[in-house]
């Protein structure tokens, strides 16, 4: 081991995977019923299709009837709470490959306003519409349980259980139409992003959520894919040249957020896994969350470890002893409280704390130190600076300041990469923010 490294791993521990709980996250966990989640997909499965270009009109059937139906459970939610949340469905008018004549597609939002910084924003996101075989076929029978019946299951659970808590940030429940026609809801929510001047540090998009049983026959529910974008998808060609050089690949806001989430389960969830992969999707695959990023807002991709392939966009058959179609004999529903129990715990943990610091500078060519500094963030009380080996996936070391610049000694900046968090004064942390472009929160476009 090169002496330098040596110094430095001496100088300073390595962080442990156990932190502090939070009393009120460990109560949060627990306040998630997976009855309800359970009841919620049923219903969903109820509308018969919630295909986009579907039935409008109906009281029982199609996306009308079901966008009508996730309005009203926000709006019971807010009156048990006393008018905490702000119900709103945005819409805007589309028409593109997969919806050939002009439709307004929404986005059913319940917006749980905050009581510090109501700006700064936190969302989470499923998609309530659904299709068979054919993209194009609006009429047969799309039950869409897993896809994605967990994830809006597992948004209108969030808005139940986090609207009897209050947060200095401002919380989003977020269903959203025309996702496989396009993201298109994608679009009308970022719209409305920006419309209403939110600071949005997090999206949560969770889409296939609830199924264990992979294609192969593998039965996994003890982990959770958490998708995340490497390099910005608004970044400038000046920035990609300065990340090009000194980094920033793999430190994108959204990829902090995935080790985020990685922290949490490993805290508060026992017996779920997240499994951080580098990829903005799918292999060839997109969500939502793809348009809050095309909009230079962070997001995250949260699904399932295993998918069946014969329960996503198949027509209901049975063929040769094969069951296709995504009904809710699929759902695994312990599971999918496990992964909506990750959900509320990372926005109530991301709402408490301070916002990620802005202006993250760091200095040391030609140095054996390495210098950081930022600008103060509103509610912090403390910052923790951390670095970690070029190719390791977490953080390992950390150091904790009152200050809003630290300068590590023995410590070369060519040898490792470099964030900085902020802390409040119950201990709640935001998410490490790398040096630059390539790691700042702030929306870009």
């Amino acid at each position: 081991m090169r002496p330098i490294l040596l110094t430095a791993l001496l100088a300073f521990p390595l962080l442990t995977a156990a932190a502090k709980t939070q009393p009120e996250l460990v109560q949060i966990a627990k306040g998630v019923q997976q009855a309800r989640l359970h009841a919620t997909v049923a219903k969903l499965v109820s509308f018969g299709t919630r295909h986009t270009l579907s039935d409008r009109t109906s009281e029982t059937r199609g996306i009308g009837a079901a966008e009508r139906w996730t309005a009203a459970e926000f709006e019971a939610i807010s009156k048990a709470c006393g008018g905490c949340l702000t119900v709103a469905v945005p819409k805007q008018t589309f028409t593109g490959r997969r919806v050939p004549n002009p439709t307004e597609i929404g986005a059913i939002l319940a917006i749980q306003k905050g009581t510090t910084d109501p700006d700064r924003v936190i969302v989470i996101s499923g998609h309530i519409d659904s299709r068979v075989s054919d993209v194009m076929d609006a009429t047969s029978d799309a039950p869409g349980a897993n896809d994605d019946g967990s994830g809006v299951a597992a948004v209108i659970e969030a808005a139940r259980v986090l609207s009897k808590h209050k947060f200095p940030a401002t919380l989003v429940f977020a269903v959203l139409e025309g996702e496989e026609q396009g993201l298109y809801g994608g679009k009308v929510l970022a719209a409305y992003a920006k419309a209403q001047g939110w600071r949005v540090e997090a999206d949560l998009n969770n889409d296939i959520i609830g199924n264990t049983r992979g294609a192969s026959g593998v039965h996994n529910d003890r982990q959770i894919r958490v998708f995340s974008e490497g390099t910005k998808a608004v970044e400038t060609q000046e920035q990609a040249n300065s990340r090009r050089y000194n980094g920033g690949e793999v430190d994108s806001p959204s990829r902090n957020l995935a080790r985020f989430a990685d922290g949490l389960a490993d805290t508060y969830l026992k017996t779920l896994d997240v499994v951080m992969v580098y990829r903005t999707d799918r292999y060839g695959r997109g969500g939502d969350q793809v348009e809050m990023l095309n909009a230079g807002i962070p997001a995250i991709r949260v699904t399932e470890a295993a998918e069946h392939y014969d329960r996503q966009h198949q027509d209901l058959r049975t063929e040769s002893g094969r069951v296709y179609g995504d009904t809710i004999e699929g759902v695994d529903f312990p599971y999918l409280a496990k992964v909506t129990r990750l959900n509320v715990i990372m926005m109530a943990a991301l709402a408490n704390a301070p916002a990620p610091p802005e202006g993250v500078k760091i200095e040391g060519a030609v140095s054996p130190d390495t210098k950081l500094s930022w600008t103060a963030s509103p509610g912090a009380a403390s910052y923790r600076v951390h670095w970690r080996e070029t190719t390791a996936p977490r953080w390992q070391h950390a150091k904790d300041t009152t200050a809003t610049a630290e300068t590590l000694k023995n410590v070369v900046i060519d040898d490792w990469f470099f964030g900085v968090s902020a802390i409040s004064a119950d201990g709640y942390e935001s998410p490490v923010v790398f040096p630059g472009a390539a790691g700042s929160f702030s929306v870009t476009k």
